[in-house]
């Protein structure tokens, strides 16, 4: 049972305050608003609406987007509470920790190690890949040896801004949050010019018809492998477009939604966490929405979706390119250059958090949770994050790791969902900043929805994402049981039995 055992939310909070480990409390709710919105809209709006489009949902790529967006909003509500209960780093690691016991917290914090590391380190890439559009507008090309993982040596752009933005974080969260005001204000512009710009040369006969009719797919020989896993489970045809490739176009655009959980992240460094922290999740998630079912309607109103290149790397800059608006391409290349940056920030700082909130625990060596004398933040582990961000974007190409990054964070959004509901039955007594409405209706249908995206995600996914957890469950019962600070610590705060704390 000393698997299962919690950390009660009392001992997690109390945590907070020790000297060496306390991190200052300097956020407010715009800055947590703006932390969503520059972490969510980032590779997703500017090179997943083509791939989608093209490969599985057509103009019904706005549908895609929308339902990606109520399974995190329904998700967010959760995290909402929990982060307005449990106000401390690691997000749902910890909230998992107060709920489900250590081997659960184990799992998720792992989970979300894959989640923001992978995710960072393919937002370097892909910050690497429109700066060097930039640069050719100047007439400035990289030698192909540093410009990319996959046909050179390293690429040395993300190795750059990895630890850049490492230097950023160290520095600071309210630091980190200014310049990410100044660069998420650029961003937003951009978006808005892709929008009003787009409306006016949309020809509306390219949303004929709306959801496509399902076709089988184009590759021949796919195999368990490279369909999706509910497809192979319950022996169906393997298909693209229609009401099922809308659905699989959930499962990948989710990935531009990723991050929203961030704000919970940072629960711990908020002035207000119990009203702040809603805001920021709920806020953030609902601009991007708009945003997000703007741009993909602008999109595929440009451009056919049978004319779209799946495999552009600028979807967006293709479109306007096509419709004989030039200048579009550039800024929006500039545009992705300097907001891909904030998103690599900020999946930096949410896995700094959660490796923080684990070596506190002593699930990873508590050295790692020294806090800096001056900066008041958790440098060693930021160090950590920034060298492995550095090395997966120099030197391994990442390309197809955006469904693997979505699968784990379905995988978190599950354990939050139904964290909730046991803490609201175990711990009724607390007091709750922010209380999902209908929490167990909200709870199940989350759950149920982030399940079924899930599977479906393709076979190769899934054996990837259970090679990642294998290898988790050995460094838990290697080092983690054993270093664990419940073990010291009186019954009382160590339950395995959450009702008994």
């Amino acid at each position: 049972m000393s698997l299962f055992r919690t950390k009660s939310v009392e001992q997690s909070i109390a945590d907070t305050d020790e000297p060496d480990h306390r991190l200052r409390k300097d956020l407010s709710a715009l800055d947590l608003t703006v932390f969503g919105v520059g972490v969510i809209i980032g590779a997703g709006i500017f090179v997943l609406t083509g791939t989608v489009a093209a490969s599985n949902a057509g103009p019904a790529l706005a549908l895609s987007f929308v339902i990606a967006a109520v399974a995190c909003g329904l998700a967010a509500l959760c995290y909402a509470e929990l982060a307005s209960t449990v106000p401390v780093a690691g997000s749902a690691y910890t909230f998992s920790y107060a709920t489900l016991g250590e081997l659960i917290a184990w799992i998720i914090g792992w989970d979300l190690v894959l989640e923001f590391t992978v995710g960072a380190a393919a937002l370097s890439t892909g910050f690497s890949a429109y700066l060097q559009e930039v640069l050719d507008i100047g007439g400035i090309a990289l030698p192909e040896q540093v410009s990319s993982a996959a046909t050179g040596f390293v690429d040395l752009p993300a190795v750059i801004i990895a630890l850049l933005v490492t230097w950023l974080l160290i520095r600071g969260t309210k630091f980190s949050s200014r310049f990410n005001q100044v660069v998420v204000a650029i961003k937003l512009v951009v978006v808005a010019a892709v929008i009003v710009v787009g409306i006016a040369h949309i020809d509306v006969a390219n949303w004929t018809p709306f959801i496509p009719e399902s076709q089988p797919t184009p590759e021949s020989g796919g195999g368990f492998a490279d369909v999706p896993l509910i497809t192979s489970l319950l022996g169906l045809e393997p298909a693209v477009f229609g009401v099922a490739g809308v659905i699989s176009g959930a499962a990948i655009v989710f990935f531009a939604f990723i991050g929203f959980d961030i704000v919970a992240t940072t629960a711990e460094e908020t002035k207000n966490p119990q009203r702040d922290v809603p805001i920021g999740i709920l806020g953030s998630l609902a601009i991007v929405t708009v945003l997000y079912a703007a741009v993909s309607l602008v999109v595929t109103g440009l451009r056919s979706y049978k004319d779209i290149d799946p495999d552009s790397a600028a979807p967006l800059a293709d479109a306007f390119q096509a419709s004989g608006v030039d200048w579009m391409p550039d800024l929006i290349s500039i545009g992705a250059c300097i907001g891909l940056v904030v998103v690599a920030m900020i999946l930096m700082l949410g896995q700094s958090r959660v490796g923080f909130a684990m070596a506190r625990d002593g699930l990873l060596p508590r050295s790692l949770a020294k806090v800096h004398p001056t900066y008041g933040t958790p440098y060693r582990i930021t160090v950590l994050t920034g060298v492995a961000v550095a090395a997966l974007g120099g030197f391994v190409d990442l390309s197809t790791l955006a469904h693997l990054v979505n699968i784990g964070t379905l995988f978190a959004f599950i354990l939050v969902s139904i964290g909730v509901v046991v803490l609201r039955r175990t711990r009724p007594d607390l007091p709750r900043g922010f209380r999902t409405p209908v929490a167990t209706v909200v709870a199940t249908v989350s759950t149920l929805m982030c399940l079924y995206l899930m599977l479906n995600l393709t076979g190769d996914t899934w054996i990837r994402f259970l090679v990642w957890m294998a290898i988790g469950f050995a460094v838990y019962f290697a080092y983690g049981r054993h270093h664990s600070r419940l073990q010291a610590m009186p019954r009382v705060t160590a339950s395995a039995h959450p009702r008994e704390e």
